[in-house]
């Protein structure tokens, strides 16, 4: 499998899914208070920011706009992060 393939797979069933529960997570939190707090939208914003981004990832390769080794790069930061 190569690099592009592996992260658009690791992007598809893995990242974005987490990110729609950390931003569903959020909309539940701030549903319980009835408002939402500037710590709470600004961390909304940016799961919603970095689920755009990925999506553009995404978008990125499916049309080839993306090398092996530019996936590779973005891959292993994804997983250090993972990690970490």
């Amino acid at each position: 499998m190569s690099n592009t393939e592996k992260l658009k797979n690791l992007l598809q069933n893995q990242v974005l899914p987490d990110i729609d529960d950390a931003i569903d997570e959020i909309y539940t939190e701030i549903d319980a208070k009835k408002e939402a707090d500037e710590s709470l939208k600004d961390e909304l914003n940016e799961y919603q920011e970095l689920k755009k981004e990925l999506k553009e990832i995404i978008d990125d390769i499916n049309s080839g706009d993306i090398e092996e080794d530019e996936a590779k790069e973005i891959l292993d930061d994804i997983l250090d992060a993972m990690q970490g």
